[in-house]
């Protein structure tokens, strides 16, 4: 796949009707751009985007393409507003919490742009509706933080012959890219394989600097607009780098994998990406207690040793009264068993249960076999025995 291949895209949507009077002020800013004017802004009313996920990248990529005129917006978001999204999913707001995600981000749409018809797709996207889902749109658009979703998303958009629009955010830094099986490199060509479970954070564990999002969201409705409408370069074939620290951007050259197997079908993309391991999952049957139950045995006065697996810095904002802290990768390692005592019962737990899982694991298999860990974490301690503590 040479360069100029890559660069040379023709316009992916045809021009949709006339604009109305309404629509020529509305979008007079857009008009007056000779690369875009008045059949790039029909192309943009003809087109239909489907965003996957109305969180911190969904947000402001729906705001500016509704702004920007695109017709038809499809939202698929099967999870409801808490309070941890409002530093950085500006779409939702304080009255929206406990609401729907979907329906909260279709009522700013409206507001920045009534003329722009709004999909909600309330369920979980997973490999029996996703061909059924895509298809009725030109281009996807992904926001999710979870390899599984973005391999399902590849894949789909591979059979059907879609471009995908990917972003992803850690902490400081963004990446974009655009992929499209036939045109140029796809996400398998990123990421042929998943990574280890457990070995790359996401942004609940590892945390994002919330502005982060609005110059990764911005950029990836850039790289919509463009592909609607085939004005200038796209980031297919090229991976753009973010780095808000040092306030810097690189890209980095892809290629598609000539050797690599095409897309056939769609999998149980949980298991591709193992994201529970077998240790792990192994290690918690039969050796998981619920909060209410680590609870008792604290009030009973039983001589556990209760151990908190994150990092600190989580550990600074809630943590379970009376555990002491030993990071995941300490006992992963092998560095910090030989802080664990042998005679005492010890519990481990994490945020949600994942990470005390792959502890306990370990644990298990360096002798200490009566170790147990809490299911769902610190948050089924608040939720079980302490509402007063905050959730983050």
């Amino acid at each position: 796949m040479t360069a100029s291949v890559v660069d040379a895209l023709p316009p992916l949507v045809e021009p949709g009707p006339e604009l109305t009077r309404s629509e020529v002020q509305r979008y007079s800013r857009h008009l007056i751009i000779p690369e875009v004017g008045v059949p790039g802004q029909r192309r943009l009313k003809n087109a239909r985007v489907l965003v996957i996920g109305a969180g911190g990248l969904g947000s402001p990529a729906l705001l500016y393409l509704a702004a920007a005129g695109v017709g038809t917006l499809g939202i698929i978001d099967d999870d409801v507003v808490d309070e941890s999204n409002l530093q950085r999913q500006v779409i939702h707001g304080q009255a929206d919490l406990g609401r729907s995600k979907a329906q909260s981000a279709a009522e700013p749409v409206a507001q920045v742009n009534p003329l722009v018809r709004t999909v909600l797709h309330e369920q979980h996207l997973d490999s029996g509706n996703a061909l059924d889902l895509f298809a009725d749109y030109d281009l996807v658009l992904d926001g999710t933080d979870n390899f599984a979703t973005r391999y399902l998303v590849n894949d789909a958009c591979a059979l059907l012959g879609k471009p995908y629009v990917w972003g992803s955010i850690f902490r400081f830094e963004g990446q974009v890219s655009v992929f499209w099986s036939g045109h140029g490199p796809t996400y398998r060509d990123l990421y042929p394989v998943p990574p280890p479970p457990g070995s790359v954070p996401s942004c609940a564990e590892g945390g994002v600097l919330g502005v982060l999002c609005a110059a990764v969201g911005s950029v990836m409705s850039t790289e919509a607009i463009k592909l609607i409408t085939g004005i200038g370069r796209s980031l297919l074939g090229r991976l753009l780098v973010y780095d808000a620290l040092e306030m810097r951007y690189r890209t980095v050259a892809l290629r598609p994998d000539p050797t690599a197997a095409p897309v056939t079908e769609l999998v149980d993309y949980q298991a591709f990406c193992g994201v529970s391991t077998p240790a792990a999952a192994a290690a918690a049957a039969g050796h998981t207690i619920t909060a209410s139950e680590l609870r008792q045995r604290l009030s009973d006065g039983d001589d556990v040793l209760v151990v908190d697996v994150r990092e600190p810095a989580e550990r600074a904002i809630v943590a379970i009264p009376g555990s002491v802290l030993i990071p995941k990768d300490r006992i992963l390692s092998g560095e910090a068993l030989a802080e664990l005592p042998q005679d005492r019962p010890i519990v481990l737990y994490c945020k949600s249960g994942g990470r005390s899982a792959e502890c306990l694991a370990a644990l298990h298999g360096a002798g200490f076999a009566d170790a147990v860990h809490v299911g769902g974490g610190v948050l089924a301690w608040i939720d079980q025995v302490d509402p007063s503590l905050p959730r983050y």
